[in-house]
């Protein structure tokens, strides 16, 4: 099995569901404070998963604006008619299926703050209505040609660049600025020095109570591939790796056979043999044949056929922690 590593002494700092022992991290929670203390538009760039509605709710909670509503919508998640009508509601025969009234986002917002995920897929037509409720603080429902006033406070995110879709012809310059006076960039979870580490044992703790298995120890082995792993999901992704292996696995040490074939170092369930190279299928018998052995390289080398010298030199070719 390897090296079992206990749960180190490790002091986390937890910020409104977010947890970090990094620098980094700990930096972008004191802007994030600033930022609350402003009325200003804020817009947060991060990768999938690296918690920008938790930032977005943080602003929102630590603002003057805390006791007011907070609403969230995701403007990738709608065609153009729903997405309209969920930001200004609409009236009662405005389109097909509006059987009545119905009051959008920016009107249960009034007086709170609103946070548009993935802001650069809003369309345009829709960009030039919200940019009219950051000018002028107006707007109108499907429908209705009266305005409605509203005092919101905005927080947008996105996973892109808007320059690059001003750029493109998708966003409009005027409403980036908008809604831009303040960037906040959240970092990549690879990039968040011991946060991997820290957020491991911290879902452990989250997790023990709530399913028969009791998770007490981690392979070391479990620990060397989660920190040489890029995170593309970030801390969603770390989240879910951790639920699986409670799931799949058992008994008190997490162990590598427990984690997601990425994380092993396997393709995706959805490669087959066929499509895969023949330094795919070299690495997987390699890992395999460690996991065997539980990381004994002699006793690898012997279920291989090759020497341990061949295994040390193929290991290396495969970036196979030792």
């Amino acid at each position: 099995m390897g090296e079992v590593l206990e749960r180190p002494d490790i002091e986390v700092t937890e910020f409104f569901g977010m947890v970090t022992v990094s620098d980094e991290m700990r930096e972008f929670f004191e802007l994030v404070e600033r930022v609350a203390r402003t009325d200003a538009p804020a817009l947060i760039r991060g990768e999938t998963g690296t918690g920008k509605e938790l930032v977005a709710s943080a602003i929102h909670q630590m603002s003057p604006r805390a006791e007011g509503p907070f609403q969230v919508l995701n403007c990738a998640t709608l065609t153009p008619e729903l997405l309209a009508s969920e930001l200004f509601g609409h009236r009662k025969g405005s389109f097909t299926g509006a059987h009545k009234d119905r009051d959008g986002l920016f009107k249960l917002a009034d007086g709170g703050t609103v946070f548009l995920d993935e802001i650069a897929e809003l369309p345009t037509d829709l960009q030039a209505r919200l940019l009219r409720v950051l000018q002028e603080g107006t707007f109108s429902p499907v429908g209705q040609t009266e305005s409605i006033e509203v005092d919101v406070r905005l927080i947008s995110a996105t996973h892109q660049s808007l320059r690059d879709a001003v750029d493109r012809g998708e966003f409009r310059e005027d409403l980036m600025y908008r809604i831009r006076v303040v960037p906040l960039f959240l970092p990549r979870l690879a990039d968040r020095d011991g946060d991997v580490e820290a957020l491991l044992w911290h879902f452990i703790d989250e997790m023990n109570p709530s399913y028969p298995r009791d998770i007490t120890g981690v392979q070391d082995r479990v620990m060397e591939a989660m920190l040489e792993y890029d995170w593309p999901g970030n801390v969603r992704e770390l989240r879910n790796v951790i639920q699986h292996a409670f799931i799949v696995g058992q008994g008190p040490v997490l162990e590598l056979s427990d984690l997601t074939p990425e994380l092993r170092g396997e393709p995706p369930p959805n490669q087959s043999a066929e499509t895969m190279t023949e330094k795919d299928l070299e690495r997987k018998r390699i890992l395999k044949a460690l996991d065997e052995a539980n990381g004994k390289k002699g006793e690898a080398a012997d279920l291989l056929d090759m020497s341990r010298t061949t295994l040390w030199r193929k290991m290396k070719e495969h970036k196979i922690s030792e």
